[in-house]
Parts: structure tokens; C-alpha cells; sequence
């Protein structure tokens, strides 16, 4: 035999060689192909997830908008107390009637001064003047 010439023993040394380089070849594709399975369907999933979740905020009603923070009624002792009177009242009230609950002289200068002090409070959306003169809280 030559140097060129192969013997028969070195050919399937040489197949078996190159069946076990294809074989861990074939192997590492197939944990590839089983990662990139796995990856596949778990983006699957989420895309699953995300159409729930998009149907699901289609379907809510429209949020309303946040309600203005309340009038804050001033700290002086009159204003405390008209606010009592209307809180304890069933009906719409003028200003004498709020002068009489609050045990106040029925005068023109009480009942003005509550007057102005009745129309600042509605100014503010504190109280409400549903028609002239004629004062309530206002409704929710």
C-alpha cells in the first residue's frame, strides 16, 4: 500500500468520526429547536395576554373626570354656624330665616350682613342661590 491509499480500517474510522461530529451537530439543533420552541410559545402567551387585556380596558366605561376639590368654607365663627343652620335645614332659606335659626336680632343690618355673607358662600359653590335671595346646598 501506498501513502495515498486508505485502508478500509482508517475509511470507517474516519465515517465514524464524521457520524459522531453530525450526530452532537443534530443534537445542539435540537436543544436549539426546543429553546426556540419554548420562546414561541411563551410569546404566544403574552400576545394572548395582551389581547385580554386590551379587550378588557376596551370594554370599561369612560373613566369620569376627578371631581374639583370641595369649597372650603371660611374658619370664621359665622360661617360655621350658617353652615349648621343649612345642615340641619330641609329647605331652601333666606337670610332672615337663617338670622332666626342662629337666635340673631332680626334687624336690616343682620339680616344684610347675612345676606352678603350668604352670597359669598354661593359665590364660592358653597352654598347655592336657586333663586334671588332663596339659598341651599348644593346638590351631589
Amino acid at each position: 500500500m501506498s501513502g495515498g491509499e486508505l485502508t478500509l480500517g482508517a475509511v470507517l474510522a474516519r465515517l465514524e468520526e464524521r457520524e459522531r461530529e453530525i450526530a452532537a451537530q443534530a443534537e445542539a439543533m435540537s436543544e436549539q429547536i426546543a429553546q426556540l420552541t419554548a420562546r414561541l410559545d411563551e410569546l404566544g402567551r403574552t400576545v394572548e395576554e395582551v389581547r385580554i387585556t386590551r379587550k378588557t380596558l376596551l370594554e370599561l366605561p369612560d373613566p369620569r373626570p376627578p371631581a374639583p376639590p370641595a369649597p372650603k368654607v371660611p374658619d370664621r365663627p359665622a360661617y360655621q354656624q350658617i353652615m349648621a343652620v343649612f345642615a340641619a335645614a330641609d329647605a331652601p332659606l333666606r337670610a332672615r330665616q337663617v338670622c332666626e335659626a342662629m337666635d340673631m336680632e332680626i334687624t336690616p343690618d343682620n339680616i344684610n350682613n347675612i345676606r352678603l355673607k350668604l352670597k359669598r358662600l354661593a359665590e364660592r359653590g358653597i352654598l347655592a342661590e336657586t333663586e334671588q335671595g332663596l339659598f341651599t346646598q348644593p346638590r351631589p
